[in-house]
């Protein structure tokens, strides 16, 4: 479909996970530059992988855990984005971009397992109505 924009998180992830190898291989070569660039590896193209094992989670529940999983690991690469920044290791161009994009995608994750907890509750809620009503029915019989 022409002018239909497509939303495929797992790819924008993988790029992400792309953008900080490449941020990761620029760090100084001091012990300080190696130790965070290690972190980034980690923690940034973690995600990617944590979402694709949500996609085949056994349950919403499962999935809500992968993704928390996943949360946490962009949550901490950001932390180490912004000690990049404020040691000033790298030129602002490249590193806002980074930034820019991790806190999207923490909002993205975010407003996820929020929907998908409030759809398991939701969903949790109306199979005890059911089994309520079944239940009343039954004491209706006696």
């Amino acid at each position: 479909m022409e002018g239909k924009r497509t939303f495929d998180l797992a790819e924008r992830l993988i790029r992400f996970a792309s953008s900080i190898i490449e941020l990761s291989e620029i760090l100084p070569q001091t012990f300080a530059g190696r130790h965070i660039a290690g972190q980034l590896i980690r923690s940034g193209t973690a995600p990617a992988l944590h979402y694709g094992e949500a996609q085949g989670g056994e349950s919403r529940k499962d999935f809500v855990h992968k993704m928390k999983v996943a949360l946490k690991e962009l949550r901490e690469t950001f932390n180490a984005l912004r000690i990049v920044q404020t040691a000033k290791w790298l030129s602002t161009g490249k590193l806002d971009q980074v930034l820019n994009e991790n806190n999207q995608l923490i909002s993205i994750f975010v407003r996820s397992i929020e929907t998908a907890t409030r759809n398991d509750q939701r969903e949790i809620g109306q199979r005890t109505k059911r089994k309520n009503n079944v239940t009343g029915r039954e004491k209706d019989k006696h």
